[in-house]
């Protein structure tokens, strides 16, 4: 935290611009070596947020010319006194312009080093912290949605409403405990439960949504199957809005899995396409069916497809145990009289479309009926939410303490042992924000980082 820190704030990749952030207390004075204004007044005692055209220099030669833009603590990112460099977007400069700051006062910043210092500061506390990635890696606008909610303190407010009712009630017990003859009111059972009951809806209500959000965030493992030439290539290939998957009127042409990341209206599938399953002599196919199965098994989600212009068969008889998972029957060639067993397919499958892989818009209908299939049509991406394993472990370590509390009240256990586990299940709560948290995750949770954020 006393070192100045730098690193470059922009993509890897050539560009309009790139931006070298300089953070810290020596922020001014670093950037003033490197940077002289055309007005040839210094970035020392500037005005915060304000911009100042001038050149670059390196070793006394100019080597670009840049913006800088200057943030004086403690209203800045980091709450330190930053220097953003604004240059030309080439490589070879940009890290020219980063090396000329390094050798004159600033070290390279370490991943997520930026946000740690914005965390330590009291900028943002660790759960928004984490929703900075989840907002740089964002997919989908749910995605977005749900990272810029969790930023603006979505869940922290739900988890600091949680922990404020705990330590209310930890606290009446404590005094009523340690001090039993100065007049303070009885704690009575119907309090606690009603307190520790409130407390763990909210967090059962955090722990249930997890999956959801984590399908939102993250996108959704989905596998396409069914028999040879129902289509699965060409309904890939219309997810992915391009040829990812070879098309021919030859059973048999996909026998490896293919793999796409697609965006489906405000959803986020992780798409593969896998070989027609049947019954096969042929080895190398036969390797490609087991992968298939394999892969349905694995999925959050399975696309089985049938061809709705040929008669039912054995083969669409073995695609039946998709309906066993969260999946949705896909009826192709709409275009097409329907003439498969669509009766049987109901039977198995709660959620059944009948569409063309060929009509751009039957993605709308197969959005609608996943959406429904994984229930996320009633997802609110500004509600609380969970981000990662870290936080839904805390919380559910929080909620363990307190069903042991209402289940020890219940069975008559004394009052102080009852506040230890309140106050275990606060510790865990304070754990998601940052209040109570060892250095280790601390380092942890932003080692997943970017090194310029």
């Amino acid at each position: 935290m006393i070192q100045t820190i730098a690193a470059i704030a922009t993509p890897a990749a050539a560009g309009g611009i790139s931006v070298i952030r300089i953070s810290g207390e020596d922020a001014f004075l670093v950037a003033d070596r490197v940077f002289r204004a055309r007005n040839g007044k210094l970035l020392l005692g500037r005005n915060g947020y304000t911009a100042t055209y001038g050149d670059i220099y390196f070793h006394n030669e100019k080597i670009d010319e840049a913006i800088a833009t200057v943030f004086n603590a403690p209203h800045s990112y980091t709450g330190e006194n930053v220097v953003e460099l604004s240059c030309h977007g080439g490589l070879y400069l940009t890290q020219e312009v980063l090396r000329a700051v390094l050798e004159n006062g600033a070290r390279m910043a370490e991943p997520g080093e930026f946000t740690k210092r914005a965390f330590l500061n009291g900028k943002i506390n660790l759960s928004q912290a984490e929703s900075v990635m989840e907002l740089i890696s964002a997919q989908g606008k749910e995605a977005l949605r749900a990272a810029n909610a969790q930023l603006s303190g979505a869940l922290s407010k739900q988890i600091s409403s949680v922990k404020e009712e705990l330590l209310k009630l930890a606290a009446h017990l404590s005094a009523w405990v340690d001090y039993p003859e100065e007049e303070i009111p009885e704690v009575d059972e119907d309090e606690i439960l009603s307190s520790t009951g409130n407390a763990l809806m909210k967090l059962e209500h955090l722990l249930s949504q997890f999956d959801t959000g984590k399908l939102i965030r993250e996108g959704i493992d989905t596998v396409i199957v069914g028999k040879p030439n129902v289509g699965k290539s060409t309904l890939m290939n219309l997810l992915s809005r391009c040829e990812r998957s070879i098309v021919t009127d030859i059973a048999g042409t996909t026998r490896d899995i293919v793999e796409e990341t697609v965006r489906l209206g405000d959803l986020i599938l992780r798409v593969s396409d896998t070989a027609g399953i049947r019954e096969t002599t042929d080895t190398v196919e036969q390797i490609g069916i087991s992968l298939a199965k394999q892969r349905m098994e694995q999925a959050a989600l399975v696309l089985a497809v049938f061809d709705g212009s040929t008669k039912w068969s054995s083969e669409d008889e073995m695609i039946l145990s998709a309906g066993e998972q969260t999946s949705v029957a896909v009826i192709n060639k709409s275009d097409l009289p329907i003439i498969t067993d669509a009766e049987r397919i109901a039977q198995v499958f709660e959620h059944v479309v009948v569409l063309s892989a060929n009509d751009p818009s039957s993605l709308n209908v197969l959005e609608r009926e996943i959406r429904l299939a994984l229930n996320l049509s009633g997802v609110d991406p500004f509600a609380p939410m969970l981000l990662n394993e870290r936080q839904r472990i805390c919380t559910q370590r929080a909620a363990s303490s307190l069903k042991q509390v209402i289940c020890e009240v219940k069975n008559g256990m004394t009052f102080d042992a009852v506040t230890v586990l309140i106050e275990d299940a606060i510790d865990a709560l304070m754990e998601i924000t940052g209040e109570k948290v060892t250095d280790a995750v601390v380092d942890s949770v932003f080692s997943n980082f970017c090194v310029g954020k």
